[in-house]
């Protein structure tokens, strides 16, 4: 258990966009992970200089005696899913953000104390945090308001946690998380269904000008928009899902886009 800090990554200047792909619940090992449309999310992140990946927990099934999931019925042991985890993302090793540990990894390091997300982040070299990441993405340059920097934007990725049958109810979870962090883009995962949602806050500017009437410094109030993400999986529907009365999951991944053009601005398409 870590307290939290940032991690920051300086990508090229010459970006005008930056596409971020949350990676999450891959559950490899679970006889109904769709491969197919893991390596076309992959295949993007490869082919693509602008875009980059966040790995947010569930990569592998890891079922355990003691946990729900099929022991039987799972493709390879935990440590086979993870090397396969592993092997799976190298060619996009330099692309991959950060990495978060989902509560299906979570089962074996409450068992044993190994941590096979912290061993896929140090095996594709990248910042972990299990908990949650809060990472600082710089790209471009010139800004509109200071010319020659580049632009910032403040992303904070987790798993997620509970259940929920609802897409309402999913939702409110990654809208309460955004009112203790600051950031402009949230990404929460864990419940299988895809959703994003725009918000605006009001921020005020620390410059200001002296009101001649009342002697008090007045200034402006700028609107910033912060973006709700909830990711996709990467499971095929039935097993679990369907005897448990879930809805068939989407396996499109939602794309964040961060604008590296004028003003600073984040929009997402699913």
């Amino acid at each position: 258990m870590d307290e939290l800090r940032w991690f920051g990554c300086n990508l090229p200047t010459k970006l005008k966009q930056l596409q971020v792909l949350p990676l999450s619940d891959i559950h490899y090992g679970n006889p109904f992970c769709s491969i197919k449309h893991l390596d076309r999310t992959l295949n993007k992140v490869k082919d693509s200089p602008n875009v980059f990946a966040i790995l947010n927990g569930d990569l592998c099934e890891s079922a355990l005696r003691t946990s729900k999931g099929d022991i039987y019925k799972q493709v390879g042991s935990p440590q086979e899913q993870r090397d396969w985890i592993i092997e799976r993302l190298l060619p996009i090793k330099d692309k991959i953000l950060g990495c978060t540990q989902g509560n299906h990894e979570s089962r074996i390091y409450n068992e044993t104390g190994i941590d096979i997300s912290k061993d896929i982040a140090e095996a594709l070299g990248v910042p972990y945090r299990a908990e949650g990441i809060l990472l600082k993405v710089s790209f471009g340059s010139n800004t509109a308001e200071h010319q020659g920097q580049p632009y910032v934007y403040w992303i904070y990725a987790t798993h997620g946690y509970g259940g929920a049958r609802t897409k309402s109810a999913k939702a409110v979870k990654v809208e309460r998380l955004a009112t203790w962090i600051d950031a402009q883009v949230y990404i929460m995962s864990h419940d299988h269904v895809v959703n994003a949602a725009p918000d605006v806050y009001l921020k005020p500017d620390n410059r200001g000008t002296l009101d001649k009437d009342t002697g008090f410094v007045m200034g402006r109030i700028s609107a910033y928009r912060k973006v709700l993400v909830k990711s996709n999986a990467y499971i095929k529907w039935g097993g679990y899902s369907e005897a448990g009365g879930f809805p068939p999951t989407d396996l499109e991944t939602p794309i964040i886009t961060l604008s590296g053009q004028g003003k600073p601005k984040v929009n997402v398409t699913v």
